[in-house]
């Protein structure tokens, strides 16, 4: 999540020194720093069910994922996704990855424009990613791109099954929205309570 810019140009090195002592993460984008936001608890149980799953499924596999705190290199700009899986990590860059399998975003309104525009044109750039989703935390929709699909954009719902075709991973968007407090969350246990 981004706020107001820091006017003050910075290349690439004196940005990664100075994220190392900064008390705030900050993003880079086109040499421009941005101070990231706090986020919302919907927005911390999403991305949390999202980890705790995939790193279930890839206890055994050379990809881990990585939350929050790890930055991917866009060139020439720098993000903190909020979710990434990494196959090929390369240790020698321990604060920053160049090689994202699959990149997770949970929206927000303050963010919602510059995740759907600027990042996903620098995020389908790189060429290690194969999947970049989009979840939304005021209503239930979880949008999935696919490199194998030409990207091509498809959403979904309550009721459906999310499938991390790059890590052979499915998830029910239920799972995703696990203790996520919403309208949608809310109605969608309501009547399946009422089912059973």
């Amino acid at each position: 999540m981004q706020t107001s810019p820091v006017k003050q140009p910075l290349n690439e090195k004196d940005y990664l020194e100075g994220e190392l002592i900064s008390e705030f993460k900050h993003e880079l984008i086109d040499g421009e720093v941005y101070a990231m936001a706090g986020a919302s608890a919907n927005h911390e149980r999403i991305a949390a069910n999202i980890i705790r799953d995939i790193s279930i499924h890839l206890k055994e596999s050379h990809c881990e994922p990585f939350g929050s705190d790890m930055k991917v290199k866009a060139t020439p700009n720098f993000y903190y996704p909020d979710v990434i899986i990494d196959c090929e990590f390369d240790e020698t860059t321990p604060y920053f990855t160049t090689t994202p399998k699959i990149i997770v975003e949970v929206l927000s309104k303050s963010t919602r424009r510059t995740d759907e525009t600027t990042k996903r044109t620098a995020y389908l750039n790189i060429p290690s990613l194969q999947e970049y989703v989009l979840i939304e935390q005021d209503i239930v929709d979880v949008e999935v791109v696919r490199r194998s699909e030409g990207w091509l954009s498809r959403h979904y719902f309550m009721g459906d099954d999310v499938i991390f075709e790059s890590i052979g991973l499915t998830l029910s968007v239920e799972e995703i929205y696990h203790r996520v407090k919403n309208e949608d969350v809310t109605e969608y246990l309501n009547q399946k309570a009422e089912i059973d």
